[in-house]
């Protein structure tokens, strides 16, 4: 895939040197600060060193009040609770705190997770009427509920009443619960609109601590299952996700909880654990019983009493992974030939594909596939139940909610965010919505949407690349959306000691001004790169051909030693 190269805006020189002086760092530093909005020593200081004292009062979200007074309520009359989340990560970790916290003080308390495949997304009649027979008064939904209006009503007629903490886009009306906590509601005054699922959650037990006046440490103890939510749902790590995600990190680094601790045993993840990590290597794991069984099995894992038994359960969930990969490479190939053939016919913007025996498990990372190949929003529709149903996962900067909205017309029911979204449609409808949906992003399209964009931070030298400059580097993290890992230009060099990985990563250093790296250059998956036989990447590099390159600055662990590696990005040749 050809990627456009964008170098970020050069602060002012007279701000570069002013951060600089204040705060001791090299203009290269500073100017990567001020472009993530620290412009201040105290910016710098919040920045750097996040405290758990600049969390936002959890009373200024929208009915927080009427929530926290139902819960005691319950609490006193000695209520059935019943903790409804839904089966992905988010979903999962939000059950497994709003559960673990609540079971710390209060034993009339259950929990539940739909089951993918017999009740789809989000609130289901059967949940809601499996409440009601087992006599649950309350229902406390985590990371879904914000458009189930009919469901809602529904339990109001059987007698249960509903709490809603969901952090997805609201429709035009609101579900008739006791409260619901969601901080994109456009009468929700709460300062900060980017909580998980599980981050409400965790609003929503601060609150009723501070009202019981819990010691507020308390808390502190759940935040590894938020840090696993924020990494794996694809929040911005910015204000108050920036905190509980630095301080969630701490914790899953040093006294995680038995079944965070069992999976990073299961993952092999090596020491300091990163937001990466989480992504690529404890999420998956976690999600993988939602996707092919019963997420019922990840949430037993998260609250597992003892390590002993959390190990028992990781080695489960990590079987069900190593299955779902499986099913994830062979629908991926198959999308990809359809692609081909699509191609054939016509220049298509968009992307949506159904095929009616594809696992419903697998079709959100099916997209995710689709896109890192083709680079277009991108729709994956299975059947099931006798309706078509559907992933949606978009490019950078492009609203894919938004564009599937302009279709309601054609769907049974939709939700989700800006890059990621969930449909439901009769299997008819399905040519009608693909010829409607490329209409819709053709017509919103941009070009500078149709070719994915590494943001540049700075030019280095080779010189500039030491411990002492990753050191700093390393201060800046968690990263992810919104603090997005350093990415570092290295121009007019040539390869030295270039080998060939498992026939398909590359390995190598680089010379710059006859001076050769100390760190090893990685290129994932670069090897069989080519724009015909003659010219592969490999070739290229052993030929001395000057090149620049993009990269990210880590470090590397091995038998206890540690060295600097620059993961490369991308490659362009003179």
């Amino acid at each position: 895939m050809e990627y456009v190269w964008r170098q970020k805006p050069k602060a002012s020189q007279s701000a570069i040197e002013r951060l600089g002086k204040e705060i001791n760092v090299n203009p290269t530093l500073a100017n990567m600060l001020i472009n993530r909005g620290v412009e201040s020593f105290e910016r710098a200081k919040d920045y750097f060193r996040p405290v758990l004292g600049q969390l936002h009062d959890p009373f200024l979200m929208q009915d927080m009040e009427a929530a926290v007074n139902r819960i005691e309520q319950a609490v006193l009359n000695n209520e059935r609770i019943m903790v409804y989340g839904d089966y992905d990560v988010d979903g999962t970790t939000a059950v497994a705190l709003m559960y673990s916290f609540l079971r710390g003080f209060y034993t009339q308390v259950e929990f539940y997770i739909p089951d993918r495949y017999k009740e789809g997304y989000g609130i289901s009649e059967r949940g809601v009427r499996f409440a009601a027979e087992n006599d649950v008064k309350l229902i406390i939904a985590l990371d879904c509920g914000i458009k189930a209006i009919e469901k809602v009503a529904l339990a109001s007629e059987l007698g249960v009443d509903f709490i809603i903490c969901d952090h997805h886009t609201p429709g035009d009306t609101l579900p008739a619960a006791v409260a619901v906590l969601d901080a994109k509601r456009a009468d929700c005054n709460y300062p900060y609109k980017e909580l998980s699922g599980c981050g409400v959650g965790f609003k929503l037990i601060q609150a009723y601590a501070k009202r019981q006046r819990m010691e507020e440490s308390t808390l502190y103890g759940y935040l590894d299952l938020v840090v696993v939510s924020i990494a794996a749902d694809i929040v911005p790590i910015s204000g108050e996700n920036r905190i509980l995600a630095y301080y969630g990190l701490d914790r899953i680094n040093n006294i995680p909880r038995p079944g965070l601790k069992a999976l990073i045993l299961q993952a092999k993840v090596e020491k300091d654990i990163q937001i990466s990590d989480i992504v690529f290597k404890i999420g998956p794991r976690i999600n993988a019983s939602g996707r092919l069984e019963h997420a019922k099995a990840s949430v037993e894992l998260l609250i597992a009493p003892n390590l002993d038994e959390a190990i028992e359960r990781a080695k489960l969930v990590d079987e069900v992974n190593s299955t779902r990969r499986n099913f994830d490479e062979n629908i991926t190939k198959e999308a990809f030939e359809m692609l081909v053939l699509m191609e054939e016919d016509a220049e298509w913007k968009s992307t949506v594909l159904f095929k009616n025996d594809w696992h419903k498990g697998v079709i959100g990372i099916v997209a995710s596939r689709c896109i890192e190949k083709y680079y277009r929003p991108t729709i994956i529709l299975t059947e099931s139940n006798g309706k078509a149903t559907g992933s949606a996962r978009s490019v950078v900067d492009f609203d894919i909610y938004e564009a599937i909205a302009e279709c309601a017309d054609l769907l049974d029911q939709f939700g989700g965010h800006k890059y990621a979204a969930g449909l439901t449609l009769s299997v008819e409808n399905v040519p009608a919505f693909q010829r409607k949906f490329e209409q819709v992003v053709s017509g919103r399209i941009e070009e500078v949407h149709r070719k994915p964009v590494i943001e540049i931070d700075d030019v280095l030298l080779l010189d500039q690349i030491n411990y002492k400059f990753h050191s700093i580097l390393k201060q800046m993290a968690p990263f992810g959306p919104g603090n997005t890992e350093p990415v570092f230009r290295i121009s007019n060099v040539y390869a030295d000691e270039v080998t060939v990985l498992k026939d398909k990563h590359l390995r190598f250093k680089i010379v710059q001004d006859g001076q050769v790296t100390t760190p090893v250059c990685l290129g994932f998956g670069m090897a069989d790169r080519a724009k015909d036989p003659d010219l592969t990447t490999v070739n290229m590099l052993r030929g001395k051909m000057r090149f620049d390159i993009v990269a990210e600055m880590r470090e590397n662990f091995f038998r206890d030693k540690s060295s600097l590696q620059l993961y490369v990005k991308d490659i362009k040749f003179d």
